[in-house]
C-alpha cells in the first residue's frame, strides 16, 4: 500500500486554509451551520473537559504511528472535534502545515460526518460517496479512500474519530477493520479515563469550599479509579460511605441477565464488621429479593427514601430470617437507595443501599443527590471494568500476535511463554525468538525493550525482525551480531532501549557448542543432566540503543546432552525492593535435582517462582538432548 504522505500537496495549495493566527482566509471553506449533533452542550462540556486544542499529544500520536504502520495507510488521524474546529492530537502522514497546526477547517473535515452519524463509516472512493464527495479534502489533500469509527466519552457522545485515509480507491478489509474499531476503544478509553481525572480534580477543587458530602464523592472518585478489580472497588465504596453518608450500606451489583454477582455491606462501627459481611453473604445468596430490590429503583426512575423503617417489616419480605435479624441488629431507622447507573445506555446495573439506625435521623435531599451522583460514578467504573477486560484482551491478542511460533528441530525441544504483567494494558516489550540457520545452527534470542504500552510493543515486534533479518544465513558470533544490531537501531533512528541476549546452539558428535552475547541482561542459566546448576554471570554490558559499541563479547560453552537451557526477562527475577541475586536463587532452587522434568514442567515451576508480577515474563527453554 501507499507510503507517503496524502496527495503531495504543495505549501501554497494549503495556504488558505487558516493562518497561524486562526484567522479565515476564505469565506468558503467555512461551515456556517453545525449540526445539532456538533453543538450538544454536553458533548462540547465533554471536549472541553479534555483539553485537547491545537497541539500535539503523546499518546494519541503513538496510537496514530501504530495504526498507520498495521494498516499501512498514509495517513492516520486521532481527531477531536469542537462546535466549528477539528483538532488533531494524533496524527501522522498530513502535509507539514496542518501536521505543525494541528488543527483543520470542519470544511476539509472528513471526521465530522463519522460524528454526526455517530458510527463508523468505511467509504472506498469519497468521490463516489454523495455526503462526502464536494469535500475540499480530495482536492486539497488527496484524500480519496476514508475509514472512521467514533470516539465516545462514558455517555455516549462522539467527541472525535480514529480516522485512516488513502489517496487511492481502497477496500478496506475486515482485519483492517476489526483493528480500526479496537485501537478506537483503546482512544475512548483514554478519553474517557481523562474526563474522569479532569472530573475529579473538579471535585476536589470544589471539595475546598463546598458541603462535606463533595468531599465524600471526591475521595469516591479515587477509591473507584484505583483499580480496575470491580468487586474490590465496590466493597471500598461501602467502606468509604458507612460513617460518612449512613451508619451502614449495602452495595449490589446484578448482571445484565439479572443474576446478582455482587453483594458487600460495610458498618462504621468494627465491631459489626462480621456481622455485614454475613449480611452480604446472605443477601447473595438471596438473589430474588436483590433482583427486586433493583427492580423497585428501576421503576421508581429514581431514589427510593423510607423515613421510618420498620425492621420487622423485613421479616415478611426476605426468604432468609437472618437477614431481617441482623438488619434489626446493626440498625434499621431510615434508609435510601440509590442506582447504580452505568453511563452508557443509563441502565441500572445495581444499587446502593443506605441505612441509619434511630440515633442517626433521616436523609435529606442533599444525602439523596449525593447518594445518586455516588449511584452514578460506580456505575462508570462498572463499565470501565469491563471495558478494560476488553481492551486486555486486545493487547493480550496484538501481543501474542507479535510472538513467534518456535520450529521443530530433531533433537531440541523448544518450549516458551509469556505472561503479561498484573498491571497496565497488557502489552510490552518483552520477546523471544528462535530460528534455524541454512548450516543447521540454531539461533536463540530473549529481549526486553523498555516501557509497557502499545509503542513498546510495536518497536519490540522491530527489533525482533531486525534480529532476524541481521542473523539469518550469517556465520557471525553472537557479540558482532548484537553489535550490528546496535548500529541498526541507531542508524535507523529507532527510540529503543533494550536488553538482550543472543546464543548459537551447534551440535556436534559429542554434544553442543553453545555461544552467546548479552547486552544488559540477566544471566542465562544451564541445568546439566545430573540435575546441578550453573548461572552463566558474565561482566555486564551495555543497553541495546543507548551507545553504539563496536566490538561486544562472545562467550562460550560447551553442553553435554540432556541438558536444558534457560533464557528469560527480568520480569522472572526482578522484584521491587529486592536484588536479582534473590530472583535467581528461586529459579536455581527451582530446577536444581530436576532434570528429568519435562520442559512444560519446568516452565510451569519456574513461573510459579514469580509471586509478584509487575513487569512481563518471557521465558525460553531449551532442552538439548
Amino acid at each position: 500500500m501507499n507510503g507517503g504522505s496524502i496527495g503531495g500537496c504543495r505549501a501554497g495549495s494549503l495556504a488558505g486554509l487558516k493562518r497561524p493566527g486562526g484567522d479565515v482566509l476564505r469565506g468558503d471553506l467555512v461551515e456556517k451551520a453545525a449540526s445539532d449533533v456538533l453543538t450538544d452542550p454536553a458533548r462540547l462540556c465533554a471536549v472541553g473537559r479534555l483539553g485537547l486544542g491545537p497541539h500535539a499529544d503523546v499518546a494519541f500520536d503513538r496510537i496514530a504511528v501504530l495504526l498507520e504502520r498495521l494498516v499501512d495507510a498514509p495517513v492516520s488521524l486521532v481527531t477531536v472535534l469542537s462546535a466549528d474546529r477539528q483538532f488533531l492530537p494524533g496524527q501522522v502522514g498530513l502535509p507539514e502545515e496542518l501536521a505543525a497546526a494541528r488543527e483543520m477547517p470542519f470544511s476539509h473535515s472528513l471526521s465530522r460526518h463519522v460524528v454526526e452519524a455517530g458510527r463508523m463509516l468505511v467509504v472506498e472512493d469519497i468521490r463516489g460517496d454523495p455526503v462526502m464527495r464536494d469535500n475540499p479534502s480530495v482536492h486539497d489533500l488527496g484524500a480519496i479512500a476514508f475509514a472512521g469509527v467514533p470516539l465516545t466519552d462514558s455517555d455516549g457522545h462522539v467527541l472525535g474519530t480514529l480516522a485512516v485515509m488513502d489517496r487511492e480507491p481502497r477496500i478496506w478489509t475486515k482485519s483492517e477493520i476489526a483493528l480500526l474499531a479496537d485501537l478506537g476503544e483503546v482512544c475512548s478509553s483514554e478519553l474517557r479515563l481523562r474526563i474522569e481525572r479532569e472530573i475529579a480534580h473538579e471535585a476536589r477543587r470544589n471539595a475546598e469550599s463546598a458541603h462535606n458530602q463533595l468531599s465524600l464523592l471526591g475521595e469516591l472518585t479515587e477509591t473507584l479509579s484505583a483499580t480496575m478489580d470491580i468487586d474490590a472497588a465496590l466493597s471500598r465504596l461501602g467502606a468509604t460511605v458507612a460513617g460518612r453518608l449512613a451508619d451502614w450500606c449495602v452495595v449490589a451489583l446484578a448482571e445484565p441477565s439479572g443474576v446478582v454477582r455482587h453483594v458487600s455491606a460495610a458498618h462504621f462501627d468494627p465491631a459489626h464488621a462480621e456481622a455485614a459481611a454475613r449480611l452480604a453473604q446472605l443477601a447473595a445468596d438471596a438473589p430474588r429479593e436483590m433482583k427486586a430490590l433493583v427492580a423497585a429503583v428501576q421503576r421508581a426512575a429514581g431514589p427510593i427514601r423510607q423515613d421510618k423503617a420498620d425492621p420487622k417489616s423485613l421479616r415478611t419480605r426476605m426468604a432468609a430470617a437472618e437477614i431481617a435479624e441482623i438488619a434489626e441488629r446493626l440498625g434499621f431507622g431510615s434508609y435510601l437507595v440509590a442506582p447504580i447507573t452505568a453511563p452508557v445506555g443509563r441502565r441500572t446495573v445495581g444499587v446502593l443501599m443506605l441505612v441509619n439506625g434511630a440515633g442517626r435521623g433521616t436523609f435529606g435531599d442533599a444525602e439523596a443527590g449525593t447518594a445518586v451522583e455516588i449511584g452514578r460514578r460506580a456505575g462508570l467504573a462498572v463499565d470501565n471494568s469491563r471495558l478494560y477486560g476488553r481492551q486486555r484482551h486486545v493487547a493480550e491478542v496484538l501481543q501474542h500476535s507479535m510472538l513467534p511460533e518456535l520450529p521443530d528441530i530433531p533433537g531440541i525441544e523448544l518450549h516458551a511463554r509469556y505472561l503479561p504483567a498484573q498491571i497496565g494494558a497488557a502489552v510490552g516489550g518483552d520477546w523471544y525468538d528462535a530460528f534455524v540457520q541454512p548450516d543447521g545452527s540454531v539461533m536463540l534470542a530473549v529481549g526486553d525493550v523498555s516501557g509497557h504500552d502499545i509503542e513498546a510493543a510495536a518497536t519490540m515486534g522491530q527489533v525482533r525482525n531486525l534480529v532476524r533479518g541481521d542473523a539469518y544465513g550469517r556465520d557471525d558470533e553472537p557479540g558482532p551480531l548484537l553489535a550490528q544490531l546496535d548500529r541498526a537501531l541507531h542508524g535507523l533512528g529507532m527510540p529503543a532501549a533494550a536488553t538482550a541476549v543472543l546464543a548459537r546452539v551447534t551440535r556436534d558428535d559429542d554434544g553442543y557448542d553453545l555461544t552467546f552475547a548479552n547486552a544488559g541482561h540477566p544471566p542465562p542459566v544451564l541445568l546439566r543432566p545430573d540435575g546441578e546448576v550453573e548461572v552463566w554471570w558474565e561482566d555486564p554490558e551495555p543497553l541495546l540503543g543507548l551507545v553504539p559499541r563496536d566490538d561486544r563479547s562472545t562467550h562460550r560453552r560447551r553442553v553435554q546432552p540432556g541438558s536444558t537451557v534457560l533464557l528469560y526477562t527480568d520480569g522472572l527475577v526482578e522484584h521491587p525492593g529486592t536484588l536479582i541475586d534473590d530472583g535467581i536463587h528461586r529459579i536455581r532452587a527451582a530446577l536444581t535435582g530436576n532434570a528429568a522434568l519435562p520442559p512444560d514442567e519446568l516452565c510451569v515451576r519456574l513461573l510459579n517462582t514469580a509471586t509478584r508480577r509487575d513487569d512481563d515474563i518471557a521465558l525460553l527453554v531449551i532442552r538439548l538432548n
